[in-house]
């Protein structure tokens, strides 16, 4: 029972230290590094609700579509394209309003469509990557900042400081650290995981866009 007292206490003096270091060290690279955490959290939770193949390549949208282009049905077709979130329906709508230039621009309006589409998804992974490699800098910077202050502090007192003062004063510069470390794990750990799912669900897509594009019948231009 004492021992399990000790550890409750020893457990709460280290948050309330933890807590006070964080307040003592706050400054515009502390600000920096929440602001960054805050659109983090955002971007992670975007990746996570849209990275699945329900939205990005739909099953059921590419079995609609090749239904009604095996049954030469057109009215069905461009009521089926009416879908502007999936890239299948996007690479076939740019290769439906172009039929009428032949097949091969056809496939380039599809082709660009879809690479657009496919951008549109990997944006946030990217910008999470980017958020993800920039915060052991900004906390590293922040650690180099407190321990310039620490030291002209020290010179200022003559070097009388002692080693109470010291530690202090580093630990307040490397709290900067970790706290750029705890933001860079997780932004690069979904950024690697996400990052393949989407690249996969992408190359899906695209592989059934360009079947259906050779199934959408070619413009019949007049001649005279």
């Amino acid at each position: 029972m004492p021992a399990l007292t000790l550890a409750q206490s020893s457990g709460a003096d280290g948050a309330t230290n933890a807590w006070s270091l964080f307040v003592e060290s706050f400054d515009i690279f502390s600000i920096a590094l929440i602001l960054g955490s805050l659109v983090a959290v955002t971007l992670i939770a975007r990746i996570v609700m849209d990275a699945r193949q329900s939205v990005i390549a739909p099953d059921s949208i590419y079995q609609n579509l090749r239904g009604h282009l095996m049954q030469k049905n057109m009215g069905g077709v461009e009521k089926g394209l009416s879908d502007r979130t999936a890239i299948v329906s996007i690479a076939c709508k740019a290769a439906y309003d172009a039929r009428g230039k032949g097949r091969v621009a056809m496939r380039d309006a599809a082709e660009l469509a879809a690479s657009n589409a496919c951008a549109r998804w990997s944006r946030p992974l990217d910008l999470l990557r980017i958020i993800g490699e920039l915060g052991p800098l900004v906390g590293l910077a922040g650690t180099v900042w407190g321990m310039i202050l620490a030291f002209v502090r020290l010179g200022q007192a003559g070097g009388a400081a002692g080693p109470t003062d010291l530690s202090l004063g580093i630990s307040k510069a490397l709290f900067h650290t970790m706290l750029g470390l705890v933001l860079a794990i997780p932004c690069l750990l979904i950024y690697g995981i996400f990052r393949s799912l989407v690249e996969k669900h992408c190359n899906t897509a695209m592989a059934q866009a360009g079947e259906l594009v050779d199934l959408i019948p070619e413009q019949e231009t007049d001649a005279s």
